[in-house]
C-alpha cells in the first residue's frame, strides 16, 4: 500500500524559504487572507521524511481539509482547490 499524507485540519504548505515556487504560493495565500500552517522542510526532518515516502519529492506541496493533495500549485489551482472545498 502507498503511504498517504495525513489529512490535515488546516490548509498546510509543506515548503522551504530558499524554494521560490513555495514563496509565491505562500504570497498568493497571505495576499488573499488565506489561514494556513507552514512546514520548512529545512527544519522538520519528519515531514521532510514523511513527504518523500509517499512519493512526493517537488515541493510546495499543500494539503487541504478535504484531502486534497497539490503539488506546486499555480495561483489559479490553489483558488480552485479552495473554492470547491468551501461550495
Amino acid at each position: 500500500m502507498t503511504p498517504t499524507l495525513p489529512i490535515p485540519d488546516q490548509l498546510t504548505v509543506y515548503g522551504a524559504d530558499w524554494c521560490i515556487d513555495c514563496r509565491i504560493t505562500r504570497r498568493y495565500l497571505d495576499g488573499a487572507g488565506i489561514a494556513y500552517r507552514y512546514v520548512d522542510l529545512k527544519h522538520d526532518a519528519a515531514s521532510q521524511a514523511m513527504l518523500t515516502a509517499a512519493g512526493y519529492f517537488a515541493i510546495p506541496v499543500v494539503t487541504t481539509p478535504g484531502g486534497k493533495v497539490l503539488i506546486e500549485p499555480s495561483d489559479r489551482q490553489l483558488a480552485d482547490a479552495l473554492a470547491s472545498e468551501a461550495a
